[in-house]
């Protein structure tokens, strides 16, 4: 007789645990607290303009194919790759950069600001591709038994990126770079973990080499949704079952084996073991009530930035835009997700995706469909929003300005997520977009664990457990709870 799992969520973590597992004999049962899966990785259709509600590119595409390997299918899904990687934009009537792969025509872009940069970015480049290479196996694609264990593993890690771990992104790259242009620039990476440059440790400066030298930037082809859809057509050739618009409320445990969950109507629901792909901290909080995970406790982990994300059709289409575009102000590395005195919101940058440019698909004929991404206070700092309609067309209105057309009469759908919106729809804790940041006291064997520390059946994965945030690291979670859950290593099949 087939064991059974239940997994509770079906974002992307979820989804490829869920394939592993099948592929492996098991029966896989999925709990989707909304009506569609993917998680923040899903979709808006308004009036046929389509946009992603999260994520909007991923790198690291040798996980993906991994994943397929592993699984024993061929990738549901069509990508390619960006290149550009996207524009920067500096205050109003400021420059614009285009930020190629190419070391040599960035250069060119960079030539006035730091005239040295070819030397200096090859020089950067290959010291971040070191700690990448170097760290990538021991720190992020495997599990540990413990923080002893961690440190013991990091001791065999080159000693020369040591010093990485007791600094910070902005640091490193100031270390190699003058100009304030390029500093921002190179260090924009840092904010798809959820802070600052400066508040995001060192070592995660090893994406600089994933974008310009390893891997790069990918998009998919007809939409990001699309890898949801595809991989969940394998779930359902697998067997796996999905049971939308429930939501897990309760547990039953018989000494440290959990039994059966319970969702908001009483139903009841067994299993032989458990995977929580939600916010693990909330989980043990809200559901479980373990006494570690209490309101004050949760409140001591360091929360990544809230997102207001805002969804525009414009019938029109749009000059001087690229497919990725970060739009930057003065003091912004100061003012990330923070609030003025007088409660004003800052806008120190906003990011736009014109997914339409590269996939028709996603607005009729002659329109644009564009989603925006502002970093704000999380509901830790900001806990009302009725100010949001208001701080919204602020964003419009400033983009307006910096692309020279005023777009407001142009609009046919407009739509926006506060953090109170990704709290409710996805049981983010205090609408913190991210979770929790990858500071030092949050990475690797220091970042709640996959596993439950009281329960000997119940696992978690995505981005709140090990190894953190991103796609990629959704996959990478999906073989390491694999691997918890079958109690075997699996050996990744990389090219």
């Amino acid at each position: 007789m087939k064991k059974t799992v239940l997994i509770i969520g079906s974002s992307l973590a979820g989804i490829a645990t869920a394939l592993r597992l099948s592929k492996r004999g098991y029966q896989v049962t999925m709990i989707e607290k909304n009506g569609t899966p993917g998680g923040r990785l899903n979709r808006i259709s308004r009036d046929g303009f389509i946009f992603d509600v999260g994520p909007t590119f991923f790198s690291m595409s040798y996980e993906f194919e991994e994943l397929a390997k592993d699984c024993a299918i061929q990738l549901p899904f069509k990508y390619y790759p960006v290149n550009p990687l996207y524009q920067v934009s500096y205050g109003k009537g400021g420059r614009t950069y285009t930020i190629h792969r190419d070391i040599c025509a960035l250069a060119k872009e960079f030539s006035q600001e730091e005239p040295d940069f070819e030397t200096q970015m090859q020089r950067y480049l290959a010291k971040t591709g070191k700690l990448f290479h170097d760290s990538l196996d021991i720190v992020v694609r495997q599990n540990f038994s413990s923080k002893l264990h961690y440190l013991q593993e990091l001791s065999k890690i080159n000693k020369r990126h040591l010093p990485l771990l007791f600094s910070s992104v902005q640091q490193v790259v100031n270390n190699h770079f003058s100009s304030d242009e390029v500093r921002n620039i190179i260090s924009l990476p840092a904010y798809f973990l959820g802070n600052t440059p400066a508040k995001t440790n060192g070592v995660y400066s090893l994406l600089s080499y994933t974008e310009f030298l390893h891997d790069g930037y990918h998009n998919v082809e007809g939409g990001m949704y699309q890898i949801v859809q595809g991989l969940m057509q394998e779930l359902k050739k697998s067997g796996v079952e999905t049971i939308f618009d429930t939501e897990i409320t309760g547990v039953e445990r018989i000494g440290n084996k959990l039994t059966a969950l319970t969702d908001q109507n009483g139903k009841r629901y067994v299993a032989d073991q458990f995977v929580v792909n939600c916010d693990s901290l909330l989980f043990r909080s809200r559901v479980l009530q373990q006494k570690k995970y209490t309101e004050k406790n949760l409140q001591k982990y360091d929360w990544s930035m809230g997102m207001l994300t805002i969804y525009i059709g414009l019938e029109c289409k749009l000059d001087h835009v690229a497919l990725h575009n970060y739009y930057i102000g003065h003091n912004h590395q100061d003012q990330i997700g923070r609030q003025s005195p007088d409660r004003q919101i800052d806008k120190p940058y906003f990011y736009v995706n014109v997914p339409s440019l590269y996939n028709p698909n996603c607005a009729p004929e002659g329109c644009e469909s564009l989603m925006f991404v502002v970093p704000v206070p999380n509901l830790l700092l900001k806990k009302e929003w009725q100010d949001q309609e208001r701080i919204v067309n602020d964003v419009l209105r400033e983009f307006s300005e910096r692309i020279g057309l005023d777009i407001f009469p142009f609009i046919r759908v407009k739509e926006y997520y506060t953090p109170e919106n990704w709290r409710d729809l996805y049981n983010l804790y205090s609408g913190a977009a991210l979770g929790i940041t990858h500071s030092m006291s949050q990475t690797g064997a220091f970042r709640p664990a996959n596993i439950d520390d009281e329960y000997n059946n119940l696992y978690y994965t995505g981005a709140s457990t090990v190894p953190g945030i991103g796609l990629p690291m959704a996959i990478i979670s999906s073989r390491l709870t694999t691997e918890r859950v079958i109690g075997e290593k699996i050996t990744a099949q990389y090219d």
